[in-house]
């Protein structure tokens, strides 16, 4: 599975900006798909998953913020970033994980500044 993320760029604070990952190849059977970000100087941390049955979980810092969704049919998974913050300035990436297998996509940056 190759992952490709896009759709970052430049906000002010209080914007909104909705990440696309593209997976090649099916999107059937995955376990879950996440979205990650790594702000400079820090280590990578865990924002999202939406799980194969539809499930979606967040992290406290983003939860009734952003939304994780996905388009079988466009084969994409999507972060939709609102009320974004300074401190959601970071590079984002998706990862997939299908059985033992995980994937990264290459990230995307969000930065978030007046």
């Amino acid at each position: 599975v190759q992952l490709q993320a896009s759709g970052g760029g430049l906000v002010q604070p209080g914007g909104s900006l909705r990440l696309s990952c593209a997976v090649s190849g099916s999107m059937g059977n995955m376990n879950h798909m996440s979205w990650y970000r790594q702000a400079p100087g820090k280590e990578r941390e865990w924002v999202a998953r939406i799980y194969g049955g539809g499930t979606t979980s967040y992290a406290d810092s983003v939860k009734d913020r952003f939304t994780i969704s996905r388009n079988y049919a466009r084969h994409t998974v999507y972060l939709q970033m609102n009320s974004l913050k300074p401190e959601d300035t970071a590079v984002y990436y998706c990862k997939a994980v299908k059985g033992v297998t995980s994937s990264w996509g290459q990230g995307t940056q969000v930065t978030v500044s007046s």
